[in-house]
């Protein structure tokens, strides 16, 4: 059997290694997570008062449960999604890209193709800035990241990824 020398097919992959690798941080800054606890703890203060006032007071011939379903159901989907928010981590390593969330997010560094830097200037310490990314086969996620290290990160990665795919 010959060997072959073959190429193989498509561009060859993109590099990138961070400083330091693996690089993890807080995807959403502390006054926005400090925001959305105080909006729960609000909601849940406020459902109570509602309660305590009979406002959910079961309508004649239905249950408590039909009273108290909505609003828990809406409750309970604002707790899971604060949850994530104040847990939420973002990792940069010189394999790839992630971050937990409701459903985690992961891009191999390898196939990415373009990547762009969404921020909101001056208004970083509220808004997290995100990193677009897409691959080669259109696949794209964003990544949240409220540290200045990851952003610089970011930003290299960016800039070296749109040198190597133009080259």
């Amino acid at each position: 059997m010959m060997p072959s020398t073959a190429e193989p097919f498509g561009p060859p992959p993109f590099r990138f290694t961070p400083r330091p690798n693996p690089l993890t941080v807080w995807a959403f800054s502390l006054p926005f997570r400090v925001l959305a606890t105080l909006l729960n703890v609000g909601c849940i203060a406020w459902m109570g008062r509602l309660w305590q006032g009979g406002a959910f007071a079961p309508p004649a011939g239905s249950s408590a449960v039909a009273a108290l379903g909505w609003p828990l159901a809406a409750l309970s989907l604002m707790l899971y999604t604060w949850w994530h928010i104040v847990t939420s981590r973002t990792t940069l390593s010189a394999e790839a890209l992630h971050q937990t969330w409701v459903w985690d997010k992961h891009m191999e560094l390898r196939e990415l193709a373009y990547g762009k830097l969404i921020r909101i200037h001056g208004l970083d310490w509220l808004i997290a800035p995100r990193f677009y990314v897409r691959t080669l086969l259109g696949k794209f996620a964003v990544f949240y990241a409220a540290d200045q290290r990851m952003l610089d990160e970011f930003t290299r990665l960016r800039d070296e990824l749109k040198a190597f795919r133009q080259s």
